[in-house]
């Protein structure tokens, strides 16, 4: 199986070369809250960056050169590839002024390439169904009022006195301020990734260090966690809560180790049986799916559990079956259909094409 030379890469240990890691590895990562994917080519043009074979200035001259004669094929890349160069730029400079002017920039510095609305407030409502929420959508701001609320919030922010609080109350007053902003989704598009990348300038602002690789491989949960922090709906029993938020940052600030589970985040988790306290009876099932259930070989039943234990509550892909369990990519796509087709997995909306979830 072919290896990604980016994330082996990653693997070195080059005290000189980690905060540009770290920038890359992050700006890569998070373009899975929209469901993109970098290029490989973006990948190893990052890799001479990070040896100092090229400045940042020459990569993207290089990407942007690239796009200039790529394929209509090659261009589904071209987003997340110029945001991930915009995202390791701004992350590799210290200067930040924690203000309402500071995020709109960050917005149209990111996507100036990409939107012509960049760094422009919306002037429009927007909802957004979500996969977390069984296709519900958070209540965003009101378009009429988004600068005051930015405004208003930033300035609270700028009042907090993080001296007096314990270590558990700044996670919570994080969790808080950040999910509140981004409630607010001033932007069109745009808005996770913005946000995500304000707050490590602002964590750092803050002294913490924010050098580990949570965003880049948790960015989807990141967001999620902040739809649940953001969705009520009384008549189903299900509040608004930041603890998913207030894990990941316990990992990220603290170097905790907290599970961070997608899936336990949805709002039909806890309704559904415990997969490791309770298994189907296949007597149970209806007769089709326990027809094919019974079917399947030995060695595709110990593949599934395989990757079962190893996936848990993540959402998964052909590469990462590829990966986990050594197969071809025509073999690891006949697992998924057989999985689809035994009703074992469900497929995974809103995070591209070929994501799927165990049930």
């Amino acid at each position: 199986m072919k290896k990604d030379p980016f994330i082996e890469y990653l693997k070195e240990n080059n005290p000189t070369e980690k905060q540009k890691k770290y920038s890359w590895y992050t700006a890569i990562g998070l373009q899975e809250v929209d469901g993109l994917e970098t290029s490989d080519y973006l990948k190893e043009t990052a890799i001479k960056n990070i040896k100092g074979e090229i400045s940042l200035d020459e990569t993207k001259r290089l990407i942007f050169a690239y796009y200039e004669h790529a394929t209509e094929r090659e261009k589904q890349n071209e987003e997340a590839d110029k945001v991930s160069i915009q995202i390791a730029e701004i992350l590799s400079k210290k200067a930040f002024t924690f203000s309402v002017v500071e995020f709109l920039k960050t917005h149209k510095f990111l996507f100036l390439d990409i939107y012509e609305h960049a760094g422009e407030i919306r002037k429009f409502n927007i909802s957004k169904k979500e996969w977390i929420l069984n296709g519900a959508s958070v209540t965003y701001g009101d378009f009429s009022s988004l600068k005051d609320m930015l405004e208003y919030d930033i300035s609270q922010e700028k009042s907090v006195d993080y001296s007096k609080f314990s270590r558990d109350e700044r996670i919570k007053h994080i969790a808080k301020f950040i999910a509140d902003l981004w409630q607010i989704h001033p932007f069109a598009e745009g808005n996770t990734r913005t946000t995500a990348v304000f707050l490590i300038k602002y964590l750092r602002s803050l002294g913490f260090d924010v050098t580990n690789d949570l965003f880049a491989k948790n960015s989807w949960y990141f967001r999620n966690a902040l739809v649940r922090a953001n969705y009520n709906n009384v008549s189903k029993e299900i509040f608004e809560t930041t603890e998913y938020l207030e894990l990941f940052l316990r990992n990220l600030l603290y170097n905790e180790n907290n599970k961070l589970s997608n899936r336990q985040m949805h709002v039909e988790y806890m309704k559904k049986p415990d997969i490791d306290k309770e298994k189907p009876d296949i007597d149970k099932e209806k007769p089709d799916i326990a027809l094919k259930r019974m079917s399947l070989t030995v060695k595709t039943k110990a593949n599934i559990m395989r990757l079962n234990d190893s996936i848990k509550n993540d959402i998964f892909g052909r590469k990462e079956i590829m990966h986990i369990l050594s197969l071809s990519a025509s073999r690891s796509s006949e697992l998924i259909k057989q999985m689809l087709d035994c009703d074992i997995i469900v497929a995974v909306k809103g995070q591209g094409k070929g994501k799927y979830i165990f049930k």
